[in-house]
Parts: C-alpha cells; structure tokens; sequence
C-alpha cells in the first residue's frame, strides 16, 4: 500500500513563504501524478497543483505566480513552494499520489498552513 508523509506545513504571516513536501513510499508503479489538494473551513475542497512523471505542471489560478510544484522522481517526493501567502490561502493542504494505470488515488495525512493578516 502506497504511504505519503507531508511535511513543512505551519503559521506564516500573510507575504510570507512555506515549502511542503511530500514523501512517497512501497511505490510498485512509476507512472503518477502527484499534487495537492486544500481544503478551508467551510469550502470546497481545490485541486491547488499537480505534476506528472515527465514534470507536466497544472496549478490553480489562484495561485498561479506565487506557488510551485517540483518532484525528485529518484527519491518520489512532490514539494509545494509556497510564496506570497494570503489569508485566504489558510486551509489543510492534502499530498495525492494517482496512478496512470488504475487512477486510485492515495491521501497523505494533511498539514495546516495558516496564514496570518
């Protein structure tokens, strides 16, 4: 069973930076997209950013310019470089890894990222 282990989530004042990871293990495939997810009280949960296999990148327009999504393939972890963070950028950011063969997805814990005015 794939295991995610996130980390690097926390409290930041609004302007400022973070920088998720995202740890993936008893990988069997090599195929995936991995990204996250976020989720604030009361709202829907978004599709933040993905990355494919050969680094393929889709982001929300919300945060387009101010975060990035990389991957190290060899060691399968996905980073979210977080930038210019805004109060309403504070939510629980969830890891996904999705397979390209089956399309199962599998969660990480979530982390809380919480942005202060």
């Amino acid at each position: 069973q794939v295991q995610l282990v996130e980390s690097g989530g926390g409290l930041v004042q609004a302007g400022g930076s973070l920088r998720l990871s995202c740890a993936a293990s008893k990988l069997t495939f090599s195929s995936y997209v991995m990204g996250w997810y976020r989720q604030a009280p009361g709202k829907q949960r978004e599709l933040v950013a993905s990355i494919s296999s050969g680094g393929s990148t889709n982001s929300a327009d919300s945060v387009k310019g101010r975060f990035t999504i990389s991957r190290d393939n060899a060691k399968n972890i996905v980073y979210l470089q977080m930038n210019s963070l805004k109060p309403e950028d504070t939510a629980v950011y969830s890891c996904y890894l999705e397979s390209l063969f089956s399309r199962v997805k599998y969660w990480g814990q979530g982390t809380q990222v919480t942005v202060s005015s």
